[in-house]
């Protein structure tokens, strides 16, 4: 493998830990912090709220972008082993 190959390998999971962690953080925050439901109060805490479900959707978007490119990356490794397993010929 060359050292290029590697370094965009590196950096595709590099930032697939770094979507993963967002998605991870906004997702706990949504859920257990902020108020939801018609029973909350407007205010800043509602538009935090909308705000980091934004942030959730968009990075869930780029994380799958980030996922597909790493398997692209490692289809010769993904049809070696199917191969080895039978599953494919």
């Amino acid at each position: 493998m060359t050292e290029n190959k590697a370094s965009i390998r590196w950096s595709i999971n590099v930032i697939s830990f770094f979507l993963f962690s967002v998605l991870t953080l906004t997702g706990l925050i949504n859920w257990l912090l902020l108020p939801r439901g018609y029973g909350a109060e407007k205010g800043l805490l509602i538009s935090m709220r909308h705000f980091l479900r934004q942030v959730h959707e968009w990075t869930a978007l780029l994380f799958i972008v980030a996922v597909v490119a790493h398997l692209a990356l490692h289809v010769s490794y993904i049809k070696s082993n199917l191969k080895k397993f039978g599953i494919l010929k």
